[in-house]
């Protein structure tokens, strides 16, 4: 019996040991299975290159005002609105006038008896006052003053004017923003009550890097991006402020028109581009670094060798690349193939096929 157990004991052995040497044949096949690196290419030739230069800005109003009122009192209308469009001389709110009816009323009122005043004391002294060049400057002057004519006529201009204040006038045609007071309410005079501006136009403030200024010129044009819109909005550069701010920065501004959309204080993007011809274009996955140097892939015979390289200008999908200066083993022109993905874990010398185009 012990003789029998022995015997199965050997046989399961022998049974383990072959299955495990087919595992192991299974892992070894699946071990050296080549890889295959699969890329796309593209041939090299000299072409129109959009160079862009890209920034961010805020927009702000063409107009832009603080209505205030010059004189104090209860705010006992307000005709607008947060996003009304308003005219020109259209009134925005007034403030109580009965206050300012009475001082206007005192003074008409004085000044009528300063008037009186005044052509007596020149009746008085003998002068013809329908003939006014009978009057010499000297004595017209001194009556005007000795009677309170001139004091009263000052004081009548200076209510007649706080009258007019009590209403608040577009002073030109634009939207109402950020009202400050509600009906009633009690307003201080130079207290802010809304803002006024005209968004029809909006400029553009945005800032470049002094190594870039030159590259652009007052006329030029420039596309605006809102950050949360695909919508592009065509400019043109109007200001470029001669003072480098701090960090090296130069301050821009474009004008652009406002189709509704946007809004005072809106970030924006800001692409301007640059044509330049005769350049050797690469997307921007052909670049990528080893060592810290730019470098791209060239194909040749089924094979991947990589060549230092330059990027001479950028913009949002593409690079214009040459042969890098400093390296003498650098080399690259028209007519070269060069590969534009995949290529991130490449070698020297990589074995590669080209993806077949569905």
């Amino acid at each position: 019996m012990k003789k029998i157990i022995i015997a199965i004991i050997i046989i399961s052995c022998f049974n383990c040991t072959d299955i495990e040497k087919d595992n192991s044949q299974i892992i070894d096949k699946e071990q050296y299975v080549p890889e295959k690196n699969e890329v796309e290419i593209k041939v090299l030739q000299p072409q129109l290159f959009k160079k862009e230069i890209l920034s961010n800005g805020k927009l702000v109003a063409n107009q832009k005002t603080l209505m205030k009122f010059r004189v104090n009192g209860s705010l006992q209308s307000l005709a607008v609105e947060n996003g009304d469009l308003v005219q020109k001389g259209q009134v925005l709110a007034e403030l109580d006038p009965f206050e300012y009816q009475q001082a206007l009323s005192n003074a008409e009122i004085g000044y009528k008896k300063a008037h009186l005043e005044f052509e007596d004391m020149l009746v008085g002294r003998g002068y013809d006052l329908s003939n006014r060049d009978s009057i010499p400057n000297n004595i017209y002057e001194m009556a005007s003053i000795r009677s309170g004519y001139l004091q009263a006529k000052n004081q009548l201009e200076n209510a007649s004017a706080d009258l007019e204040a009590t209403r608040l006038r577009a002073p030109f045609t634009g939207k109402v923003a950020d009202i400050q007071f509600k009906q009633y309410e009690q307003v201080s005079s130079g207290s802010r009550v809304l803002t006024l501006i005209d968004d029809r136009v909006f400029e553009v403030e945005f800032f470049l890097l002094e190594s870039e200024v030159d590259q652009v010129s007052e006329g030029e044009n420039v596309e605006i991006l809102a950050f949360d819109s695909e919508q592009a909005y065509q400019g043109k550069i109007n200001s470029i402020n001669p003072i480098v701010e701090k960090n090296g920065m130069v301050k821009i501004k474009a004008q652009i028109k406002n189709d509704g959309k946007l809004l005072e204080g809106m970030n924006v993007k800001v692409r301007i581009q640059k044509a330049i011809s005769d350049k050797l274009v690469v997307p921007k996955s052909a670049v990528i670094l080893r060592q810290n140097q730019e470098v791209l892939f060239k194909y040749f015979s089924g094979k991947a060798f990589w060549t230092y390289v330059q990027t001479t200008g950028e913009n949002s999908t593409s690079y214009s690349v040459v042969a890098h200066p400093d390296k003498s083993s650098a080399s690259l022109k028209a007519g070269d193939t060069v590969i534009v993905t995949d290529n991130l874990n490449l070698a020297h010398d990589s074995e590669v096929e080209i993806k077949q185009k569905n």
